[in-house]
């Protein structure tokens, strides 16, 4: 065997070794190549579905934003009309005259009698409108006498120094109280669903 063959098949041995070496080389890239594509979908459809959570949990909270805003809304929509109702009724209640105010008066001045002795000297007071009407009703009664206004729609506030007793009996504490016992009915009544 001659040096030349000997070379030659040296060079046919390491030109079949780099072509081995070479296609192992590219099987290994495609190999890489594809676990990175694969790696790169997984990521794309984690970040896809991330971003779609983040998009339906915006989309909630301004959903649920949006209720609360328009549940505040309305909540201040019906405390207005309830405030214009109430409005209404003090109104009616100031403008109340003759016999019907008369005996509205009468009948809170009576309720709070009760609460005083005979012999006590009681003090009545009320709407400065009324003052007439008051002095008028408070001679009816023994020991009573119209001592000057308060401030209310009408009604009478009765005081007596001996028995320390002082009662509320204006238009706008029987107001108050009726408003509250019935604020439910009154707004179920104006807010029917």
């Amino acid at each position: 065997m001659s040096l030349d063959t000997v070379v030659e098949d040296i060079r046919d041995e390491a030109h079949a070794r780099a072509e081995n070496i070479r296609a192992e080389g590219e099987e290994r890239a495609e190999e890489i190549e594809s676990a990175a594509e694969d790696d790169a979908q997984e990521i794309l459809e984690t970040a896809e579905q991330e971003a779609e959570r983040e998009i339906e949990q915006l989309r909630e909270q301004r959903l649920s934003s949006a209720k609360l805003e328009a549940k505040q809304k309305r909540l201040e929509a019906r405390r207005d009309v309830l405030g214009d109702v109430r409005e209404q009724v003090e109104t009616e209640l100031t403008s109340l005259e003759g016999d019907t105010r008369e005996e509205l008066t009468r009948a809170l001045l009576e309720a709070a009698s009760v609460e005083f002795d005979e012999d006590d000297d009681v003090s009545v007071y009320g709407r400065a409108e009324d003052a007439d009407l008051l002095e008028s009703i408070a001679d009816d009664y023994d020991g009573y006498e119209y001592a000057g206004e308060h401030d209310c729609l009408g009604g009478v506030v009765v005081e007596s120094e001996q028995s320390r007793v002082r009662v509320n009996n204006t238009f706008d504490s029987v107001l108050e109280d009726v408003w509250e016992d019935n604020l439910r009915e009154i707004s179920n009544r104006l807010f029917e669903q």
